[in-house]
């Protein structure tokens, strides 16, 4: 399982960083669910909640197409009970303040079946003003 979990946590960075959707679409079950404050924002829903693998489809393309430039990638490596992944995108990076977002993520059969996205204070900041456009 340790495998499943590595290659998950290198294979979705690999396609966000590439902006990827099909490679990122291929580390999601079928019955997939996916939560994230960003959904409401950028699919004009009340719920922050997407199920299934297709209804992600839209909602990554249109991640992948509005990455304001706080939106980076440097993290420091994960935590996992052998089936949920976590890492943090923190606040203060090397490089400066960047978009601080954990990603909760769980592995079934080596596909992601449930993924969680809790905003902190400086991501919430910029949905409010808009930084991730439509």
């Amino acid at each position: 399982m340790t495998t499943d979990i590595e290659h998950i946590f290198t294979a979705w960075d690999d396609a966000l960083g590439a902006k990827d959707v099909d490679a990122a679409m291929a580390l999601y079950a079928e019955d997939a669910t996916l939560e994230s404050p960003l959904v409401c924002h950028l699919l004009g829903t009340d719920e922050g909640v997407l199920r299934g693998r297709e209804n992600l489809r839209e909602f990554v393309e249109k991640v992948f197409a509005h990455q304001p430039a706080k939106r980076r990638r440097y993290r420091t490596g994960y935590l996992t009970d052998g089936s949920r992944l976590h890492w943090e995108y923190p606040r203060a990076a090397p490089d400066g303040e960047q978009l601080d977002l954990v990603e909760v993520m769980e592995v079934r059969d080596g596909v992601i079946a449930h993924h969680r996205v809790y905003w902190g204070w400086v991501g919430v900041g910029m949905l409010a003003r808009g930084e991730h456009s439509r």
